[in-house]
């Protein structure tokens, strides 16, 4: 504060002024180093934390939470102790040690993520919060004169797959740490903050709404963009925009009329304007740079395609060079060859027009490359999944939404409230932009007030998803023994929120239960016992189910057969996917890899290998051709010449026609004694001669789907009540009748090597281990039995995959064996915590160890129709690592299976896997 200033303002202001510094004098201290004033939120928390209370912080993507983390750092170093900042991912990790060395110097800072170890003794340590539970529960000496712990991006807790990991810290955290939890804005902040007070003491609630810079919300509609809403009121109403809706009904009237034509996709579906389109728009409107989310990564592939063939440029020449300069320095340690497979030329074509998509199919390497861009601003429009939203700092002026859909892994849905904020929370660079901008594409499913609806919703329920395992079990057995470990599942948010569900669920109970004996009542038949005959329609209706799957089952055994019988110039008929119609037989694609997956050209050049899942019936040649010796299939002028030859090959109508899909008669159907017994029953039943009977039927459709409904509540209330500490009992006896626990409860040698097991699969990898299933494999042997434990294809696979031949096959067929009576003993006793084995990752991960091309690698990945992205070879090879590394130092393990490993890791380590290793 000036001179000038302190002059002007008034002696009680001075007097607020002085006395606020001298009751915070860190915070003062703090403040006065910033190049910018504390907003009100940043302030309350930053005093909270200097008052000793833990804090809970709540605002919107961008709001600037973390300068509360790192004013924990600053006390911390200001008291002679110690911060430890946890963070979900560990590029945010990379990220924030980058920050913190710069402000406080590398020797005060450290950074420990699965990767890299640097200076892991200092002052403050930036790591992974799974680096920070393993230290909890193996006692580690680094725990000494920790202070604070700051858990950035607490709301990670809600992931399924990780989630479990935050509570364990949280709950394992001594009493003397005070810990600052970081969090998007959630709807059940209070209840949330309720649970940290029971289980780390006076906790203070920190919640802005408010974002520190305007976002604006649009619709694009056609070519035309509007407003979502008029002005603030309306936003806060769900108000839309009376000049849009008039619109949108224009266009669905318009969309009617054209019958398809007008600008719809060959199927009749509407397509919206073209990406490339929407680009030069937002460039018009001075909205870039831009981040257009597609939940689809061959979608955002495609999109930057189309905006290079229509010719899209938004660089200027020195841009361009600068463009080239960056990335020809970040990639220079990449070998030519591997360029080539990862589509090098191509990413650059794009990023030196300002285009780029970002992805989990991508290179590690690649992906940094384009956020570096990007936040230089060299970059203009990064085509996104929804992963970019979570996680690493790369704000844009304005988000494009194409859809308000997307897949979770097994089916379409609807966009939530709080994924929309999240999404859309990118738009608007503080301190670069007056206001952010975010657009959703129109379409005529996409009525404008559910879009408004959305935007103005702000329900992000946090709930829990912690359960315990295997590995947890032990720990906390060996921590604090049995009785206490109980007591601590009782304390996890899971068990908080679950004992608050119960009153709800209960009620929902009692409500159908009366409604069902309404439909009771309806369902009556004066002609006989109608809940009787209903329950034989139902048991038909199962059967004929049952019958159907089994018949899809033959036909599929019969089509793979057939697919081995293939020959090099076989023409056949692809029936369904992506690639039905007429197809040329390149390659049989037979040789010693299990399920064949023959390499075909199709009549639209397409070339790549087709599965057993594109055939629902045996295939059929229906002609040949000849294929050249020396045709080259990755050549689009080979591929231009053979697809001509299809083209004029004279096929008979009746053979064209072979291999359609047709209709058969389910002929097992008809000849299943125990379905004709059934439907004779029904038949001979007095309600199926009732003129009421289709009346009768849907009243008890309706309380058949109630009553299961009505169960399946009931098993919640049951299972809730005290869930976790029963869950932990038979987490503990199945452990004890394997001997990891003692008939008294103590941890056994064996339990010893289980609790330092960091893998879903935990149990199996230890009990592998104990079996000596690896005893006899060689380096790259045992990196391919250890990608069964941690591998999970994008896309389940009907079929099982090849493997190597030799002692890798039988030890992968013990595993399977060891995985099916495990899961047994869990059938028995309600557990599912050990998941299905793949073995899709087996021959890239042999074939990559054995120093095999990574181009060779990447096609020989089970069940994918092409190649495998090399994002998603990087992220699974790393997984595989991991698990390498644990079995390299897991006590109690033979010392030739960890030597094994140790040379396992190094063969794996390198080519694309060693210089993504810091990604």
């Amino acid at each position: 504060m000036s001179g000038t200033e302190e002059f002007e303002a008034s002696p009680a202001d001075r007097y607020e002024a002085a006395r606020q510094r001298a009751e915070r004098p860190a915070l003062t201290e703090f403040a006065d180093e910033l190049d910018f004033a504390l907003d009100p939120f940043q302030a309350e928390a930053c005093a909270a934390l200097e008052r000793g209370t833990g804090v809970l912080v709540c605002a919107p993507t961008g709001a600037g939470k973390t300068v509360v983390g790192e004013f924990a750092v600053h006390l911390a170093l200001r008291q002679g102790r110690k911060c430890f900042y946890t963070t979900p991912i560990k590029a945010l990790s990379n990220q924030k040690y980058n920050d913190l060395v710069g402000r406080y110097g590398a020797e005060r800072v450290g950074l420990l993520t699965g990767d890299n170890a640097i200076n892991g003794d200092a002052p403050v340590v930036v790591m992974t919060t799974e680096v920070l539970r393993n230290m909890l529960y193996a006692g580690s000496a680094t725990l000494q004169g920790l202070s604070y712990v700051v858990m950035d991006e607490v709301h990670y807790l809600a992931d399924r797959f990780r989630g479990a990991v935050w509570e364990e810290v949280i709950i394992h955290l001594p009493e003397s740490v005070t810990l600052v939890s970081l969090s998007a804005t959630v709807s059940n902040a209070e209840e949330f903050a309720d649970w940290l007070v029971t289980v780390r003491g006076e906790t203070s609630v920190v919640v802005s709404e408010h974002r520190p810079v305007p976002l604006w919300q649009h619709m694009l509609v056609g070519k035309r963009m509007f407003d979502l809403f008029h002005d603030a009121e309306a936003a806060q109403k769900h108000d839309v925009h009376p000049e849009l809706l008039r619109y949108h009904r224009e266009m669905l009237r318009r969309v009617e009329l054209a019958g398809g034509d007008l600008r719809r996709g060959k199927r009749g579906r509407w397509t919206g304007p073209y990406r490339q389109e929407i680009v030069e728009r937002l460039d018009r409107e001075g909205l870039l740079p831009a981040i257009l989310f597609i939940f689809s990564r061959a979608g955002c592939d495609a999109a930057v395609q189309q905006c290079l063939a229509a010719g899209l440029r938004l660089t200027g020449p020195d841009e361009r060079s600068e463009i080239r300069t960056i990335v020809e320095e970040r990639t220079k340690h990449i070998p030519n060859e591997d360029l080539q497979v990862l589509g090098y030329w191509e990413w650059l074509d794009g990023l030196e027009r300002g285009l780029a998509a970002h992805h989990a199919g991508m290179l590690p390497a690649f992906k940094e490359v384009v956020e570096e861009l990007f936040v230089r601003g060299l970059v203009k429009a990064v085509f996104a999944t929804e992963t970019l939203a979570l996680g690493i700092n790369m704000p844009a002026r304005c988000v494009v939404l194409e859809r308000l859909v997307k897949f979770n892994g097994e089916a379409h849905v609807d966009l939530t409230p709080g994924e929309y904020t999240q999404l859309t929370g990118r738009a608007g660079r503080r301190g670069i932009d007056v206001e952010g901008h975010a657009v959703v594409v129109w379409a005529p499913e996409i009525d404008p007030r559910h879009v408004a609806g959305l935007a103005s919703t702000r329900t992000y329920p946090l709930k829990s998803s912690f359960r315990p395992s295997y590995n947890m079990a032990v720990n906390l057995v060996s921590s604090v023994g049995f009785a206490a470990a109980r007591e601590l599942l009782e304390s996890s948010f899971a068990q908080f929120q679950a004992d608050r569900s119960v009153v709800g669920l209960a009620r929902q109970v009692q409500r159908n239960v009366e409604t069902m004996t309404t439909y009771a009542g309806e369902m009556t038949c004066h002609l006989g016992d109608f809940e009787q005959y209903f329950s034989i329609r139902v048991a038909i209706a199962d059967r004929e189910k049952a019958i159907a799957r089994q018949g899809v089952q033959q036909r599929r055994a019969a089509a793979l057969e057939s697919l081995e019988r293939l020959r090099s110039g076989d023409v056949i008929r692809v029936p369904a996917g992506r690639r039905s119609g007429l197809a040329i037989v390149i390659d049989p694609g037979t040789g010693g890899f299990g399920e064949p997956r023959p390499l075909v050209l199709t009549e639209d050049r397409w070339a790549g290998r087709i599965s057993g899942a594109d055939f629902t019936t045996p295939v059929e040649p229906i002609g040949r051709v000849r294929v050249p010796r020396q045709f080259n299939y990755r050549s689009a002028q080979d591929r231009r010449d053979l697809a001509a030859q299809l083209r004029r090959v004279d096929f008979a109508p009746e053979e064209r026609e072979r291999g359609r899909p047709g209709r058969s008669r389910n002929s097992a159907a008809t000849d299943d004694h125990e379905l004709e017994s059934l439907r004779a029953s029904l038949r001979r039943h007095p309600c199926h001669r009732c003129p009421d009977r289709e009346e009768h039927a849907r009243w008890a459709e309706r309380r058949h789907r109630l009553e299961r409904d009505t169960e399946g509540l009931r098993g919640k209330v049951a299972s809730r009540t005290g869930s976790l500490a029963r869950t932990f009992d038979r987490v503990c006896g199945l452990l004890t009748d394997r001997g990891y626990l003692s008939e008294t409860s103590e941890v056994t040698d064996a339990g010893r090597m289980l609790a330092r097991i960091w893998s879903e699969t935990d149990l199996l990898v230890a009990e592998c281990l104990r079996r000596g299933v690896w005893d006899k494999l060689g380096p790259a042997e045992l990196a391919a039995a250890a990608s069964v434990l941690v591998y999970e294809a994008r896309r389940e696979s009907e079929d099982r995959a090849s493997v190597p031949r030799g002692e890798v096959t039988d030890a992968i067929d013990t595993t399977l064996k060891l995985w099916a009576d495990l899961r047994d003993d869990e059938d028995s006793r309600g557990l599912q915590l050990t998941r299905e084995l793949d073995l899709g990752f087996v021959w890239p991960m042999y074939r990559w160890a054995r120093g095999e091309s990574l181009t060779k690698v990447l096609g020989s990945v089970h069940g994918l129709e092409g190649d495998m992205p090399a994002g998603d070879f990087v992220r699974w090879s790393r997984q595989v690592l991991d698990l390498l590394g644990q079995l390299a130092e897991a006590t109690g393990a033979p010392e030739g299976v960890r030597r094994t490993a140790r040379q396992a890791m190094t063969a794996v380590t390198r080519g694309v896997l060693a210089y993504s290793v810091m990604g």
